[in-house]
């Protein structure tokens, strides 16, 4: 809704949301989207363990590899603002549809390609249905779930992107271990098939529609500035990076600081003209700094799965079966902890939130004093009881810190605010392997060693300690200084009144 058109009423809400706000729904419209962001998040983690098997099978060069996990990233990155926007103008669960079958096609479509080139190609269509489908997922349950139930949701929506990270390395490397009818890396696109099938036939059922009250059109040029912006940052960094920092990763780097002032202009010009991104998001401080404290966190958090997967494989020495094992037990705390944020959140209240990143801090910092410890002589059990800890911090922030940003924005720009976070978390997360990859390798050296692999791996997680403290002061700002005062003085006199 454009800043023109005033606050829209209950009866235009009504009009264009159905059920309405005052009847409760069940889970199902739940359960179908995180369906589509399981499979979406999953995709994203589980072709790293495929990339020798792709290689063998298609004889695809180390930067044919590279553009098939790049691919993905980047189209998905790239598009999640203008799939937002389409989902407000034109309908939430139309465009979660359309993007999970275009999803499920181009799943499909990877498990058949016959050529590196091919494959590449498909993969960038897998992430720009995901970039349609994954934005009304957050748009959905905010007009869809309201009051505890939205918190809830909130944080389902939180424990499913972690176990999609975590559990992207064990099924990937069980099906490739597998080798089911021979198919080797094809089963990790195959499997998304059955599920997006009977996820489509479910969502007309079971999700209800809705969209912005205000009419409009597509920001064409805003989409595309957007794109080239996003597109020219995450491509810099993720392919300077492996490449070595040739020239033209320095040029297109350079290119989106142009590319991103002219999208601020075009949006600041288009604000009563449907723009992409309404700026009265930005006037709320739970959104704006939310956003910040977001981006900090999902750069400490997904690279770490990066940076992980590196040591336990390569330094090492684990197949990824057992390196997937070795996840699981990250997910055991990302489990636990997700499961109890709610209760957490009635008692702690915002608290919990500033407790996730310096919980999470803490479980890195354990992580790499005891991987410095083991060397390559000691059993690498003994890094699962920091990984359980980190695997807490990160069911502590992820679903809560989601909830917090997300809590205060208009339900007419649902899918445009979502859409904008998510591509915070996405972009967190493929900025955040850049980053560390930039720490990592150079201290490895040109000749890898496997002693080395431990000093690499404490190198590369200072900077995610750093942005978990960070992420931690930030999250403290996102409520008004007379609210967090007010908050103050309340415990006490709780407390004195229980007493």
């Amino acid at each position: 809704m454009s800043t023109d058109t005033g606050a829209p009423t209950a009866d235009a809400h009504e009009a264009v949301t159905s059920p309405p706000p005052a009847r409760l729904p069940g889970w199902g419209a739940l359960a179908i989207v995180m369906v589509g962001t399981f499979i979406t998040v999953l995709d994203y983690f589980i072709i790293n363990v495929a990339v020798p098997a792709i290689q063998a099978d298609l004889t695809a060069s180390s930067a044919q590899s590279q553009l098939v996990i790049v691919g993905y990233g980047v189209a998905f990155t790239a598009g999640m603002i203008t799939g937002g926007r389409l989902g407000d103008l034109y309908g939430r669960r139309r465009m979660f549809s359309y993007g999970l079958f275009g999803f499920t096609v181009a799943s499909a479509l990877c498990a058949w390609a016959q050529s590196p080139e091919a494959l590449v190609a498909f993969r960038v269509l897998q992430g720009a249905a995901a970039a349609l489908m994954v934005p009304q997922v957050l748009g959905i349950l905010g007009v869809v779930y309201t009051g505890a139930a939205r918190a809830r949701a909130f944080v389902v929506y939180g424990l499913v992107i972690g176990l999609a990270g975590v559990f992207g390395q064990v099924i990937g490397g069980a099906l490739i271990s597998a080798d089911v009818a021979g198919l080797t890396w094809r089963a990790i696109f195959l499997i998304n098939l059955p599920v997006g099938i009977v996820a489509l036939v479910l969502t007309p059922r079971l999700i209800p529609e809705s969209r912005s009250a205000a009419s409009g059109r597509l920001d064409v040029t805003g989409a595309v500035l957007s794109a080239a912006a996003l597109s020219a940052i995450v491509i810099s960094l993720v392919e300077g990076q492996e490449r070595d920092w040739p020239l033209w990763t320095w040029l297109v780097l350079a290119a989106a600081v142009p590319l991103s002032a002219g999208f601020v202009a075009h949006q600041r010009a288009r604000q009563h003209r449907s723009p992409l991104i309404d700026f009265a998001l930005f006037k709320g401080r739970a959104f704006s700094v939310g956003l910040v404290a977001m981006f900090l966190y999902f750069l400490a958090m997904g690279s770490f799965f990066f940076l992980l997967a590196l040591y336990l494989q390569q330094g090492r020495g684990l197949s990824p079966v057992e390196s997937g094992l070795v996840f699981l037990t990250l997910g055991s705390g990302y489990l636990g902890s997700s499961m109890l944020s709610t209760k957490l959140a009635a008692r702690l209240g915002h608290s919990l939130i500033t407790a996730g990143p310096l919980t999470l801090a803490v479980g890195y910092v354990l992580t790499g004093l005891t991987a410095a410890w083991l060397g390559t002589e000691h059993s690498v059990l003994w890094i699962i009881a920091p990984l359980v800890l980190s695997g807490i911090g990160m069911g502590m922030t992820t679903g809560p810190l989601t909830g917090a940003v997300l809590a205060g924005t208009d339900p007419e720009h649902a899918a445009a605010a979502s859409g904008t976070a998510n591509t915070v978390q996405e972009g967190g997360v493929a900025i955040g392997v850049a980053v560390v990859g930039a720490v990592f390798f150079p201290a490895l050296g040109e000749v890898a060693r496997a002693e080395d692999y431990p000093h690499a791996f404490d190198m590369g997680l200072i900077p995610l300690v750093a942005f978990c403290l960070a992420s931690c002061v930030l999250v403290r700002f996102m409520r008004p200084r007379a609210e967090r005062r007010a908050q103050r003085t309340a415990a006490p006199a709780g407390a004195s009144a229980q007493q």
